[in-house]
């Protein structure tokens, strides 16, 4: 009974926000597409898992780990953020490469959201079912780590149907990967922070809660206004 609870526990998070956005979607996407492209965030967790555990190794050392705020910086930004944004915007490319029902600017936000949501999902049980305080980690997770990869999410796939939509420059190509790293980057250090440095352990976490409440709003923003512009289409083009 324990186990199922856990599950439960690690899992809703990351489904009510998947649920939430499949609402808003005006034009559901077919189902079968939602799924396969949740299961490739899914995944995604064990080649990234590889590749962020090689690189802290090369980073701190076999047993090292980072030992001040420049250092969790470092961690935050090249063995959590780089990793994880990169591989999440490839699954994107590949789910969205040829799907023919990629034709509205707020799909982007919906296909990446499923990845985003899949890869924290898939973290979350990692998390919750190698610690002891489980009920404390599902907690805080479920409170910022799965929200926070919804942001990301969000924030990947609000560019990603710019560049494909409306705007194909450079600096939005750009801003496809640059803008979910550096809130994850951000994001990251701010939960680290405690870690090398208890002493403003307590400022660390009110400044990360700041922090997510301003990154979620603009989230919506972005959510909203590509939402907006979908209707805006569909009118204009009945009359």
């Amino acid at each position: 009974m324990t186990i199922i609870i856990m599950l439960v526990a690690a899992l809703l998070p990351a489904v009510l926000l998947w649920l939430y956005v499949w609402k808003k979607d005006p034009q559901k996407e077919p189902t079968s597409w939602l799924v396969k492209a949740t299961l490739l965030g899914v995944a995604l967790c064990i080649p990234v898992a590889i590749l962020e555990m090689g690189i802290e190794t090369v980073l701190f050392g076999v047993d090292g780990g980072p030992t001040n705020l420049a250092d969790t910086t470092i961690m935050a930004f090249f063995v959590a953020a780089i990793p994880e944004e990169s591989f999440k915007l490839l699954a994107l490319w590949l789910i969205l490469r040829k799907n023919p029902f990629f034709d509205e600017h707020f799909d982007g936000i919906v296909y990446a959201v499923c990845i985003g949501l899949g890869f924290a999902a898939m973290e979350n049980v990692l998390y919750v079912f190698n610690d002891e305080e489980w009920v404390t980690v599902a907690i805080g997770r479920a409170l910022l780590a799965v929200p926070g990869h919804y942001a990301f999410a969000i924030l990947m796939g609000f560019y990603f149907s710019i560049y494909r939509f409306v705007d194909k420059s450079p600096k939005i190509a750009v801003c496809i990967l640059l803008v979910p790293v550096l809130a994850h980057g951000i994001y990251d250090s701010l939960a680290m922070s405690s870690i090398v440095d208890p002493s403003i352990g307590g400022i660390s976490v009110l400044v990360l809660i700041y922090f997510c409440v301003k990154m979620h709003k603009v989230a919506r923003k972005k959510l909203l206004a590509l939402k907006e512009v979908d209707k805006c289409d569909n009118e204009s083009s009945f009359t």
